[in-house]
């Protein structure tokens, strides 16, 4: 699965979410997570599906993977 940077970024901003918030609730480095909303770098499916339940959409909402 491939990160969608846009739809992360909104989906976190709508919930008012730092990426520190969201670092913590993922384990994932604000760095990464600053490079990945960037559309810099990727994401494993783990981090992928840590990243969706911490946003509360599912994986096919912030990916660019078709939707089943």
């Amino acid at each position: 699965m491939r990160p969608h940077s846009g739809a992360i970024r909104f989906r976190r901003e709508a919930l008012k979410m730092s990426l520190v918030q969201l670092s913590s609730l993922t384990g994932i480095s604000k760095g990464h997570l600053s490079l990945v909303q960037n559309g810099k770098a990727g994401l494993g499916d783990e981090n992928i599906r840590r990243l969706a339940d911490a946003l509360g959409v599912t994986p096919a909402d912030i990916t660019h993977e078709e939707k089943p």
